[in-house]
């Protein structure tokens, strides 16, 4: 790049009153000249007639070969899937049960095992055959039932398809560890786990009392008769609790963990504590595991006791209330699930339910109960 600066007369230099110092002037115009211009040349104008050209289209073999590509893809995305739905080796899914036929057959001992094509159910931690006790061959009958109507072996591996024979191995992983047959202290830590429970009980837990905040729609409602949430729960939680203080935990008192004012839930007196404790710790291995999938289901250990008492064969001494001249017992399934759902069935009753939420958990809570009646009830 070559830089040229604009010359200054001398003469005009000598007549000015700078003098030579002018000749150290900064010069107020730079020129750059980068190279010798060129004139533009214009393209010429189409001159053929008829429509624009239309647009290129991809070759054949193009359109193949992003064809064959997204394939590939597809193939390696469907082996993936079957990978992680079977936890084996790639293209071994179990997606077809390996069983035709499920029966039940009785031991030499009087117990009764499954059998998928004669290969025997087995409790999932011990690997060895599960066994139900000889008095509940309901329970095992019900077990076959849930096997024969899975479509997949894959199904198997989920625990809600199951629901009978988790708490069945669950029972009987009890059993084993106490009998000292297989590590663990799984009863110690299940009464601990319960005990939680007791001072968050549902039950427990009563709205406050009419305020003169309360919307009016709440008290509009014809259904409930004029009746606040708080005076349904506690209507319904005093004969749980009486028949509790009566005839399993005679002399106790089981107060409200959540009254009206309080805002902490108040812990149960430690009398209390203890004897619940040391009743929870002499459950056998079936009412333990049915006191824990009921507890868990209704968040509630007195509706949980209520039922596991009512319905299990090692409690027909106690004074169970009837109904009637039949004798069928009084607290079942539908009488657990509204005591663990009454606020919530309040709610949706003045909001309307949440679809696929609400009626699904309401299914489900009594399958669960269902499954505890199932558990601890029997022929002896």
């Amino acid at each position: 790049m070559k830089l040229s600066v604009s010359k200054v007369p001398t003469s005009l230099l000598q007549k000015s009153c700078l003098g030579p110092r002018a000749l150290n002037y900064t010069p107020l115009v730079y020129n750059f000249h980068t190279g010798t211009p060129r004139a533009a040349t214009p393209l010429p104008l189409p001159t053929a007639a008829g429509p624009p050209p239309a647009a290129p289209l991809p070759a054949v073999s193009q359109y193949g070969e992003r064809v064959d590509r997204r394939r590939r893809q597809a193939e390696l995305l469907k082996r993936g899937q079957d990978l992680r739905a079977s936890h084996m080796k790639p293209g071994s899914a179990l997606k077809k049960r390996f069983w035709k036929e499920v029966h039940v057959k009785t031991t030499p001992e009087g117990h009764h095992t499954v059998h998928l094509d004669g290969r025997p159910v087995r409790a999932p931690t011990t690997k060895s055959v599960l066994p139900i006790p000889p008095s509940k061959p309901h329970l095992a009958s019900a077990i076959a039932l849930e096997w024969d109507l899975l479509v997949s072996a894959q199904q198997a591996l989920k625990q809600h398809h199951l629901p009978l024979t988790s708490i069945a191995s669950r029972a009987y992983d009890i059993a084993l560890q106490d009998e000292g047959q297989a590590p663990g202290d799984a009863r110690q830590e299940m009464v601990t786990m319960l005990m939680r429970y007791l001072d968050t009980d549902t039950l427990l837990c009563w709205a406050p009392a009419r305020s003169q905040h309360d919307a009016m729609q709440l008290e509009e409602s014809a259904d409930r008769a004029n009746k606040s949430l708080r005076e349904i729960q506690i209507r319904v939680a005093r004969p749980i609790i009486s028949y509790l203080t009566r005839d399993i935990w005679p002399g106790i008192e089981i107060k409200p963990v959540l009254d009206d004012g309080f805002i902490v839930p108040a812990s149960q007196p430690q009398e209390t504590k203890d004897v619940i404790r040391g009743w929870i710790s002499g459950l056998g291995p079936w009412e333990l595991a049915a006191l824990e999938r009921a507890v868990l289901a209704g968040k509630s250990l007195c509706v949980a006791a209520r039922l596991v008492v009512e319905w299990s064969e090692n409690f027909r001494s106690v004074g169970a209330s009837t109904g009637g001249a039949s004798g069928s017992p009084k607290f079942g399934i539908e009488e657990a699930a509204e005591a663990c759902s009454l606020e919530v069935n309040w709610q949706t009753g003045m909001w309307g339910e949440v679809e696929d939420s609400h009626d699904v958990e309401k299914e489900d809570l009594r399958r669960q109960f269902g499954s505890v009646i199932l558990i601890v009830s029997g022929t002896s």
